[in-house]
């Protein structure tokens, strides 16, 4: 019994550092008795969600989107590491817009945001524009430092340093790609400097597959169909509404999962979450295209009828003297 007892203890506080690197919930390190395990695994109950103590240090940021922010227990930890991925480079635009809109809510400080990136990365991908950033979302351009590093080490190397600084308010390292150096040894270090500045940092990752990270949360983000403007007699037809994302939450502290659409505010500067009776906007047909598109052909090339239909409808083609000619075999 004794070696059971002790055998459990060992499997208790193993769980307990690998909940404490990841940022996994609380609850899952409770005994079979149900008693939450003590000391630096005490467990808080917040908007009635069992959360680790230290996980928020540094406080809850709140997207404005209710269902996602009950998705993630009251919001982002502000205090961590948070993954936002694209799984294509062309959604970079998109990815980084989310980011900065969770970025210009973190920043209430008056400290400034500092972008961190791999100059590979914005030959793809672009540079950030600071009038955009100012009328979409608030962000003086006085507010925004931007550091452009040649090579992914320096990028890593500048965001560790940052993350513990206290006259930054946020930092922001974009990558491109799958990073052999960006491991969980890596992330946990960014993750732990966050916790102890009690300040964010947002790990913007474009065409990359989603890895074991010691970030507590991991978001999946790519554009939406942005829906119609509104008014106040209704939704004005032919508009195009506020930018519009798909977020898809793939990690996070209660385990939960989602698939949710956002769109950014740029008055109130915060999400709303849409709900699927919104309306979206749609392309209109061109005026001389009133008609839709024929069928498609049938798939089976040894089909004879359809060869033929197909044959009697193609316009007739001029033979020309070089088709008449004897061609050599080979």
């Amino acid at each position: 019994m004794a070696s059971i007892a002790t055998a459990r203890e060992t499997l208790f506080a193993l769980r307990q550092q690998v909940a404490r690197i990841e940022g996994t919930p609380a609850e899952r390190l409770e005994l079979a008795a149900g008693e939450p395990m003590t000391g630096d695994g005490t467990v808080l109950r917040e908007g009635g969600v069992a959360l680790r103590h230290g996980l928020h240090a540094g406080g809850i940021l709140a997207t404005g989107a209710e269902v996602l922010d009950a998705a993630l227990g009251g919001g982002l930890p502000r205090a961590a590491l948070t993954e936002i991925h694209g799984a294509e480079v062309r959604d970079a635009g998109t990815v980084a817009g989310f980011a900065v809109g969770l970025a210009a809510m973190a920043l209430s400080s008056g400290l400034p945001l500092l972008w961190i990136a791999a100059s590979d990365t914005h030959r793809e991908a672009g540079a950030p524009h600071a009038p955009g950033l100012l009328s979409r979302f608030g962000i003086m351009p006085e507010r925004l430092l931007f550091c452009e590093t040649a090579r992914l080490d320096d990028a890593l190397w500048v965001a560790d340093e940052a993350a513990r600084l206290s006259s930054v308010g946020l930092v922001l390292l974009e990558l491109r790609g799958q990073a052999r150096r960006l491991d969980l040894t890596a992330t946990r270090r960014l993750h732990f400097r966050a916790r102890d500045a009690g300040r964010p940092v947002l790990l913007l990752r474009h065409s990359a597959r989603p890895e074991a990270t010691a970030a507590p949360v991991r978001l999946l983000v790519s554009p939406a169909a942005a829906g119609l403007r509104s008014t106040v007699s209704g939704p004005l037809a032919g508009s195009i509404g506020p930018p519009a994302f798909c977020v898809v939450l793939d990690k996070s502290r209660t385990g939960a999962s989602g698939r949710f659409e956002l769109e950014w505010n740029a008055h109130d500067r915060t999400f709303r979450h849409r709900r699927p009776e919104d309306p979206v906007a749609l392309v209109p047909l061109p005026s001389d295209r009133g008609h839709m598109a024929p069928a498609a052909w049938p798939r089976l090339a040894n089909d004879a009828g359809s060869a033929s239909s197909a044959a009697g409808r193609q316009p007739a083609r001029e033979e020309r003297p070089a088709d008449r000619r004897p061609r050599r075999a080979g």
